[in-house]
């Protein structure tokens, strides 16, 4: 896809809109959600210990359901079709956020963390891969890694818009602009998106509740194994779990707790933090949408990966070992390549899937990733405190980072272990008829 050529963009224009209403959506509440949450809960308070533990408790919930959400999540959407999945998934903020639009009291507070963790267990990252099987659906092979990098460029995109909205919007404003942008999108997806996959017709039987609970979670069971099926056939699926679980466990350790140790080092704050964030987002931007289609081009996805994976773990390392104030400065700027890893990894998979598995092969690349992202803080949050701390054993508070930083270089070896992989490029329909063994009956019957 040449610098510039949108065209290629047009099979999922109807799909991209909605998306980016979404993401500016669920951006812009963030900034203001930690004064919301601290005057419901400590009311006159600068800190609130209690909004910290229960923020922490979010995401170890999510994080822990997330693992098993996301690949389902994949082996539905395969099954009944993108839409209902997407649909389901864009809608989920909108009770929590319309909540503390109408109310922002101590109980409403608790409310919106309950819904929200409801919320997030079933979009956290199922958004991006269902869009990801959507777009395999729609564009062709060798254009899918340029259209992955302009989903992923426009969902930093997005998030800079957020952040600019809640920056200049009142703050009684945010929380219904972001519940009208979230029924502007669903309702936008629901008209206009058309569905690319065909559901497999249910078979028509008369069953008790009790039967029909085991059916389900019989045909879960069997659709998993499938899905592991699909991977261990493929040892570029199951190399690219190793690559994406070494890259998220260390990519999401240093990001967890980067603010800490940035703040211990050298006394950094939230406007050292807001040029650092806003330099990434503006080059991640570019690099993604403008730059990752001539690399694809000149250098193929396996070498790209590569390049992000050695720009990931720069940046880390520069972080770790960083004398000056001014080297983070140096490190961020690494993040303009390493965000190139997320749509390689994309078009890696998509490539080495056939089209009936493209929701379950992205989707369970996502739940190693989950896995890797619940377990790097439990490892690097009490190293980082132990290092920043007076008690650390020798004077190198950068040392936890540097650990994470291993994490990348090990990932970075199993991409240059990488053998690319064509799948057979077969229709659901040519699979269906090639063995009726591929065909798994649907979870819901159909209206």
């Amino acid at each position: 896809m040449a610098v510039g050529d949108v065209r290629t963009l047009r099979p999922i224009l109807q799909l991209l809109v909605p998306l980016i209403l979404h993401w500016i959506a669920t951006e812009m509440p963030v900034s203001v959600l930690v004064d919301v949450t601290t005057r419901a809960l400590c009311p006159g308070g600068t800190s609130c210990a209690e909004a910290i533990y229960i923020t922490g408790l979010q995401q170890t919930v999510v994080g822990i359901f997330k693992m098993m959400m996301i690949p389902m999540l994949g082996q539905l959407a395969d099954e009944y079709g993108r839409k209902p999945l997407l649909l389901l998934t864009v809608s989920t903020p909108i009770i929590p956020f319309a909540i503390l639009a109408w109310n922002d009291s101590r109980g409403a507070v608790y409310a919106y963390v309950v819904l929200r963790t409801i919320s997030q267990i079933i979009s956290a990252g199922s958004i991006l891969c269902i869009s990801v099987a959507y777009a395999a659906d729609v564009i062709e092979v060798d254009k899918r890694s340029a259209v992955f990098g302009w989903i992923t460029g426009l969902f930093s995109a997005a998030h800079v818009l957020g952040n600019i909205f809640a920056r200049f919007l009142p703050e009684g404003w945010i929380f219904g602009v972001s519940v009208t942008f979230l029924l502007c999108s669903t309702l936008y997806m629901k008209i206009f998106l058309v569905e690319t996959v065909s559901a497999t017709p249910r078979q028509s039987e008369n069953s008790s509740c009790s039967n029909l609970v085991l059916n389900v979670f019989l045909e879960r069971w069997n659709s998993m194994k499938g899905t592991l099926n699909v991977f261990g056939k493929s040892s570029t699926l199951k190399r690219m779990s190793f690559v994406s679980f070494f890259y998220e466990l260390g990519m999401s350790g240093i990001t967890s707790v980067l603010l800490y140790y940035l703040k211990s080092a050298f006394g950094f704050n939230k406007n050292q933090f807001s040029e650092i964030l806003l330099m990434v987002s503006f080059g991640s931007i570019f690099s993604q949408i403008l730059v990752l289609p001539l690399l694809n081009t000149l250098m193929g996805e396996k070498a790209v990966l590569c390049v992000g994976l050695l720009a990931s773990i720069a940046y880390g390392m520069l972080y770790g070992l960083a004398w000056a104030p001014w080297v983070p400065y140096l490190s961020a700027s690494f993040g303009v390549i390493y965000v190139l890893v997320k749509p390689s990894t994309y078009g890696i998979i998509s490539k080495a899937a056939v089209s009936s598995d493209q929701g379950k092969a992205q989707a369970l690349i996502a739940g190693v990733e989950s896995i890797a992202s619940f377990l790097s803080p439990i490892i690097m949050s009490p190293l980082t405190s132990w290092f920043i701390s007076s008690e650390a054993p020798f004077d190198f508070k950068g040392f936890s980072i540097l650990v994470a930083s291993i994490s990348m270089v090990i990932s970075f070896g199993h991409a240059c272990l990488l053998y690319l992989e064509k799948s057979n490029k077969m229709s659901p329909e040519e699979t269906r008829q090639s063995g009726e063994e591929t065909a798994e009956a649907p979870l819901l019957a159909q209206p």
